[in-house]
């Protein structure tokens, strides 16, 4: 006997643009530098870099990720979706992910990256976890609208802030005059492979949710590119951590993924 959902209760007004008013704080606040409060948030990051920061070119994903949450903010407040249960249930997180994005780069272009940084964007990983969360163990398939408009952006933001919580971490330890010094490679190489094993289980809990799977291997080529050129234990953990990603995500496409994710 087929299963009949009921109705997601229905939204109020802040509800429905609790979304779009914070993804509109995240791309706005990055602005703010260039009417002369704070600094770009690429020259901080360039003031602590490490190891295993990204090449620069890695950051031009946050393109796209801005693109993909205003994708899913104007999806979700379209009359026809406003009573979606999956959308009920991502909501709130996503936007709490958004603010957090807002809120972390208005910190950042006047503070630097501190531990105050850290907490917000942990903050931020734990809102999208809980959207990540709700994907992967959502019973139904997606229609082909929640697959591009919510599994898409959330998944790859979701991807990008796992690996740029491990960067911020190793970025305010600098940033307070914590230096490993001469272990620093072995260091940085043994947080890629530990971030990158969190990764992997991520994936096969998920049923090797593609979207997230690329953006991290995109995330450790650029490590692979930056710190790797420079240290041969970096290099090798990108590598290594790359083949978990890989393995773990064909582990879970063959598991059912494939007809969960496509």
């Amino acid at each position: 006997m087929a299963t009949i959902h009921a109705p997601a209760s229905r939204p109020v007004g802040p509800v429905i643009l609790a979304p779009v008013a914070a993804a509109l704080f995240q791309i706005l606040t990055p602005m703010l530098p260039s009417l002369g409060i704070g600094a770009p948030i690429g020259s901080q990051s360039d003031s602590v870099s490490t190891l295993v920061t990204p090449a620069g070119w890695a950051f031009a994903i946050w393109g796209p990720l801005y693109l993909g949450t205003l994708v899913f903010a104007g999806y979700q407040a379209l009359p026809a979706n406003r009573y979606d249960p999956l959308l009920a249930r991502l909501r709130w997180p996503a936007a709490g992910a958004f603010l957090g994005n807002g809120l972390w780069a208005l910190y950042t272009q006047s503070f630097g990256l501190s531990i105050v940084s850290v907490a917000i964007i942990l903050f931020t990983l734990g809102c999208l976890l809980r959207a990540y969360r709700t994907l992967a163990a959502w019973p139904t398939r997606f229609s082909a609208g929640a697959r591009w408009c919510a599994v898409l952006p959330l998944s790859a933001l979701t991807s990008w802030l796992t690996v740029a919580s491990t960067v911020n971490i190793a970025a305010a330890l600098r940033f307070h005059g914590v230096d490993a010094g001469g272990s620093a490679p072995l260091i940085a190489a043994a947080v890629l492979i530990v971030a990158s094993a969190i990764g992997a289980l991520a994936l096969l809990r998920s049923a090797g949710n593609p979207p997230y799977a690329l953006v991290f291997l995109w995330a450790l080529t650029a490590i692979y590119a930056a710190g790797g050129s420079t240290s041969a234990p970096v290099a090798l953990a990108a590598l290594a951590g790359g083949a978990l990603i890989v393995v773990a995500t064909l582990i879970g496409l063959v598991r059912g993924g494939r007809r969960k994710w496509f």
